[in-house]
């Protein structure tokens, strides 16, 4: 027959030291120890420790260098150990050592903590979960340390990290409070309770939204029922297959050209142009066609890139705000001075900027090799911004190559660099092609369709990837990637 076990309580009284006050004494220098030092450290890192063990790990070295107020004995323990110390954690192999030292520290009225042994100890070692200025100590009464340490990684994960910021408002609140005692608890406990309110309110949205999406989705349903029975879809359908047979046999293409083509540029920072340029001309388009449409779909490629790069959080604002205007006062500039001009005239310029990429794709490839360095100071970013819109306008492209490679080449974040100027780069191509073809008008449709698709299909997946490739091999793609582009260039006028 079972019988049932007597129901027990925690009776502990939970305290939290001041350690820095302390006189502390661990004894054991093995994986034990340094478990309860690193516990020690980790909360109270001024914290007055005397280790003592024959055998100390390195691990515990390493703390003790880091941390002044952590002496070292390396030697047997002796009763003399105990003198002036306040607690003491024993953290040995050894039960006939930890029990001779528990009888020594009773006669001295100084406290002790047992390792796995709840019957010996004065007090216990709770599981700790700290938010800032915030702090729980969970204990389970000596019974089970491994629930304690489950319990306190759920609280972790649960506990936004927020609450520290909340609690400084609060003392900022109570601080100034000059009122009696019953008014500093209330006023604090008013503005707390709103948080709890806010969830539960959170909570019954929750479920009003749901009925809500249930309630359209049965409405939808009815609707569809209705349209399904008298719009003839079949023949809808077989008119768009007839219209898709109407387009160029090599839109395929075009729509693979606009993929890859964003895809790399909103990865790498560069590249548009030259990779939709590649795969068209592979599909047998003519190079005017390639050269117009490519400046009026890039208006919407870079839209949607600058819009991903913005929603994944890839923008520093600071950035983007001394490149965006200068880059479009040089835009236009390049442009009215094109027009006016003629492009006979930027192929010099085009020359010039091609050299200078040249040198920068070099250089990355020798550094992909290096050990990164500390970031050298730029300042000049109205003037680079400026130069590099100038050039996209007057030279046929080159924004990306230009403005990306000089700020990942003074030690920019490639992630931030290449987010924020594909960013400024709607600005700057929207400036550029809006003065174009409202001059020159817009022809060759079906390819700025197919690029715009593809471009806008690619720009979200090319976003997610900035950044998350290891900086070498960024570093070498974004190198051979403007040594192609440098030469084309280069081949092309020369």
């Amino acid at each position: 027959m079972l019988t049932e076990e007597p129901i027990t309580t925690n009776n502990l009284y939970p305290v939290f030291l001041k350690l820095e006050k302390l006189s502390l004494l661990l004894v054991g220098g093995g994986n034990v120890g340094l478990h309860k030092l690193q516990s020690i450290l980790g909360n109270s890192p001024e914290a007055r420790v005397t280790v003592v063990a024959p055998s100390i790990l390195p691990a515990i070295h390493q703390l003790a260098v880091e941390h002044p107020f952590c002496h070292l004995e390396e030697r047997e323990f002796r009763t003399s150990d105990l003198e002036q110390k306040d607690l003491i954690i024993l953290a040995t192999d050894n039960p006939l050592l930890h029990q001779e030292i528990r009888l020594q520290a009773s006669e001295k009225a100084v406290l002790v903590n047992v390792a796995d042994t709840p019957d010996l100890c004065d007090f216990y070692l709770g599981s700790i979960v700290q938010k800032g200025n915030l702090k729980i100590a969970i204990s389970t009464n000596g019974k089970s340390p491994t629930s304690a340490k489950r319990i306190k990684e759920v609280l972790d994960k649960a506990m936004p990290a927020e609450l520290d910021e909340v609690i400084s408002n609060l003392h900022i609140v109570r601080s100034r409070l000059n009122v009696n005692f019953e008014s500093k608890v209330k006023k604090p406990n008013a503005r707390t309770r709103i948080l709890v309110e806010n969830e539960v309110a959170g909570n019954e949205r929750k479920w009003k939204k749901i009925a809500t999406y249930l309630l359209i989705a049965f409405a939808l349903m009815l609707i569809g029922h209705f349209i399904f029975s008298y719009i003839p879809f079949r023949e809808m359908a077989n008119d768009t297959i007839a219209w898709y047979q109407t387009l160029d046999p090599n839109f395929h293409w075009m729509l693979l050209a606009g993929f890859l083509a964003q895809l790399v540029d909103g990865s790498l920072g560069m590249g548009y142009g030259v990779t939709s340029a590649t795969v068209l001309l592979s599909s047998g388009i003519s190079p005017a066609a390639i050269s117009g449409s490519i400046h009026t779909a890039e208006v919407f490629s870079s839209a949607a890139s600058g819009y991903s790069h913005y929603k994944f959080g890839n923008v520093n604002k600071k950035l983007f705000k001394a490149l965006v205007i200068p880059g479009v006062i040089g835009a236009a500039a390049g442009a009215l001075l094109l027009t006016w001009l003629g492009n006979a005239n930027s192929d010099w310029l085009r020359i010039v900027l091609a050299a200078y990429t040249l040198f920068l794709g070099i250089k990355f490839l020798v550094n992909a090799f290096r050990k990164p360095g500390r970031p050298k100071k730029f300042r000049h970013y109205s003037v680079l911004a400026g130069a590099g819109g100038f050039v996209d306008s007057f030279g046929g492209g080159g924004w990306g190559p230009l403005v990306t490679t000089t700020l990942i080449n003074r030690g920019r974040n490639p992630k931030y660099v290449i987010g924020s100027v594909s960013l400024t780069e709607f600005f700057v191509t929207f400036t550029s092609a809006f003065t174009f073809f409202t001059l020159l008008g817009v022809s060759h449709w079906q390819v700025i369709l197919a690029l715009i698709i593809g471009g806008v299909v690619a720009a979200p997946l090319a976003a997610k990837l900035a950044g998350k490739m290891p900086r070498k091999t960024a570093f070498i793609l974004l190198g051979i990637l403007v040594i192609i582009w440098s030469l084309r260039i280069l081949l092309k006028v020369i």
